[in-house]
């Protein structure tokens, strides 16, 4: 990699960087391609990103960002996932490291708070931002259907009333 390709790759993680919300460090050792590739889908698929770039060159990346408390975290074979959902790369990182030994949380931080591998894995228990935007649309919901419910209970009330009361005429 020559020195325009460093540059480049700085400027794009940078770029990432600055509009992550959550960054997540993890150390790997010996994932396979195939284990490798699995865990990036999965990053990808919860709008989350994994990357493994050179330590010396994510360190240039983070300088000057909300993340730059992290740089003492690249040491030895590292690589980082971030998203701009508060939760997706957390979550994903910690499934993926329960099933598999070959990557390890080291910590992370969620916007300038910086994040131990408990308040990582405490992070990844918290529901995704799509989840909880389907929990307040329910919540939202459910008053409605309510008022529904019960502005229709006496409208049929009375319909059984009347109804009972022309059976009684007819009968009579």
């Amino acid at each position: 990699m020559d020195r325009a390709q460093k540059e480049a790759l700085v400027a794009s993680l940078k770029e990432s960087f600055e509009s992550a919300e959550l960054i997540v460090v993890t150390k790997q050792s010996g994932m396979t391609v195939s284990e490798a590739q699995k865990l990036r889908r999965n990053m990808r698929e919860a709008g989350a990103s994994y990357k493994v770039a050179k330590n010396r060159l994510v360190k240039l990346a983070i300088k000057d960002t909300q993340f730059e408390g992290l740089s003492d975290l690249f040491t030895g074979p590292t690589a980082v996932a971030f998203s701009a959902d508060p939760v997706a790369a957390a979550k994903i990182a910690s499934e993926f490291a329960k099933e598999n030994t070959k990557i390890e949380i080291l910590g992370g931080s969620l916007g300038a708070k910086p994040l131990d591998k408990a308040g990582v894995d405490a992070l990844a228990k918290l529901p995704s931002l799509d989840e909880l935007r389907g929990k307040l649309a329910g919540l939202m919901q459910a008053p409605a259907a309510k008022i529904a419910r019960v502005t229709q209970a006496p409208a049929g009330q009375i319909a059984r009333v009347i109804k009972a009361h022309s059976d009684k005429q007819a009968a009579a």
